[in-house]
């Protein structure tokens, strides 16, 4: 009977780590870190070839495939979650807020972030944008300071592929693509 648990706990766990390292190759491809995700990409084949094996050699064994299928979607999670802490690359905020937007982009501006400011005309005039290129493990640092300066703010936050140079990202470089 352990032996039997310890086979699921096997199938499970090895399921969440593959389909995790399928998640996190994959957004490392689409970010041009194509030598980390041949790394994982081993890890992760070796990984399923190993348990699928497991379970075809037990597919009399119908809690074997649940168990298989439940560590597939397990995996989605905690791949999305490892990539989401990792915060790979850079994003483009887009800030449109109507209580003094140029005294925002000079606090922003002071808190590291650089800042272009551009016009954009919508139904009720002209305001200006600013638009900010930033790493992404500092998106929720800016969505807390814009929340705090102005609640209705309308933002957007984009992902950025690659950047070259500026303000906020200096001395980083990245081929563009």
């Amino acid at each position: 009977m352990l032996e039997l648990i310890l086979g699921y706990f096997l199938i499970f766990s090895a399921r969440v780590i593959d389909v995790s390292c399928a998640t996190l190759r994959m957004l490392l491809l689409v970010r041009g870190k194509r030598f980390l995700a041949a790394g994982i990409g081993f890890v992760e084949v070796t990984l399923y070839i190993v348990v699928l094996g497991y379970v075809v050699e037990r597919l009399s064994d119908p809690f074997s495939i649940i168990v298989y299928g439940l560590g597939f979607a397990t995996g989605n999670i905690v791949g999305s979650m490892l990539e989401e802490r990792m915060a790979l690359g850079f994003a483009t905020v887009q800030i449109i807020t109507l209580d003094n937007p140029m005294e925002l982009a000079e606090n922003l501006r002071e808190a590291g972030f650089g800042v272009t400011i551009v016009e954009g005309q919508g139904r009720e005039g002209i305001h200006p944008i600013l638009h900010i290129i930033l790493r992404r493990k500092r998106v929720k640092e800016l969505l807390g300071i814009i929340d705090e300066w102005d609640k209705n703010a309308f933002v957007t936050v984009l992902e950025t592929r690659s950047t070259l140079g500026g303000v906020g990202v200096a001395g980083v470089r990245r081929k563009a693509k």
